[in-house]
């Protein structure tokens, strides 16, 4: 025998309970002369009797009597190891770990953790924000269990799935000599200075594509800041006399409070997407993303 196993250590506490090998042999549902087996290799293996043979009876040696201690205190922790690991296949417990981008995690996700929190309230939640390129990064390293963001995303070992979709819009202050003004033309863009988000930013990035696609480099703009989230860029954009590119989410309150105004200049939509590693499947993120993507997972009290 190499190692002890908890199969022997049951046998023991059994025979060791009803002082006869036969009826444990009987409560464990196995023969006599294999209960007696595992009772001899744990004596024979570690030079120890646990049992007196007191003509056809047995009882407990001094040693027999504390390893009995320890043996049930051994399948006790066992025992609780495997409900954790039942608890944790059925979403019980356990813990995800949420990255995502500001437009997403500002905007679209607080009611998506909310609904996933009522769902599964043994599943503790946490979430770091960061631009798209960190997000992507966090999943890619395992920092992150799931990713949300609005940009692209590349890597061999990321899967990407389109949750939801989000809209832009070119926004200027109220005293903006856009502000009122109809369409503009790729060419007047030169004319305003800008606010930008980061560099990384997937925000940034399906500005730069649609500017691209209309012929325009982002180095013929007069950029004046580029700040590292969406409210910095909204405040300064209502203050001042730059223009914008910013989620339609970002600045829905600035156009109703008449600080903002939208400039008809078309920007494509963009896919909110979920982000999870090709090599590391974690059943409380596929949960979540059921629950994103308009789905309704099972819930773990009617898991069997």
């Amino acid at each position: 025998m190499s190692r002890m196993t908890l199969e022997q250590l049951r046998i023991f506490i059994a025979v060791a309970e009803r002082q006869h090998v036969t009826s444990a042999a009987l409560a464990l549902g196995m023969s006599q002369s294999a209960a007696s087996a595992a009772i001899a290799a744990l004596e024979n293996h570690y030079d120890i009797k646990l049992f007196h043979r007191i003509g056809r009876g047995i009882a407990l040696t001094e040693g027999g009597e504390r390893f009995l201690v320890d043996a049930r205190a051994v399948l006790a922790r066992a025992a609780d190891a495997e409900a954790a690991l039942s608890e944790l296949g059925s979403l019980k417990r356990g813990h995800l770990r949420i990255h995502a981008s500001q437009t997403v995690a500002g905007y679209w996700l607080p009611r998506h953790l909310m609904d996933f929190r009522n769902t599964f309230p043994g599943i503790s939640l946490t979430l770091n924000v960061g631009n798209t390129a960190q997000v992507a990064g966090a999943v890619e390293s395992g920092a992150a269990d799931l990713g949300f963001v609005e940009g692209t995303v590349d890597g061999q070992l990321l899967e990407v799935e389109m949750v939801g979709r989000d809209s832009m819009l070119v926004v200027v202050g109220a005293d903006h000599p856009w502000a009122g003004r109809g369409a503009i033309s790729p060419a007047d863009l030169r004319e305003s200075a800008w606010v930008l988000r980061e560099q990384g930013s997937g925000t940034r990035a399906l500005f730069e594509a649609a500017l691209q696609n209309s012929g325009i480099s982002t180095a013929e703009l007069n950029i004046v800041l580029e700040l590292p989230s969406n409210e910095a860029v909204r405040a300064a954009v209502e203050t001042g006399d730059a223009a914008s590119a910013l989620s339609a989410s970002v600045v829905a309150a600035g156009l109703e409070a008449g600080l903002l105004s939208a400039v008809k200049f078309a920007l494509p939509e963009r896919a909110l997407s979920g982000i999870t590693h090709r090599q590391r499947k974690s059943r409380a993120a596929e949960a979540f993303l059921a629950i994103a993507r308009g789905g309704r997972p099972l819930h773990p009290s009617a898991r069997k």
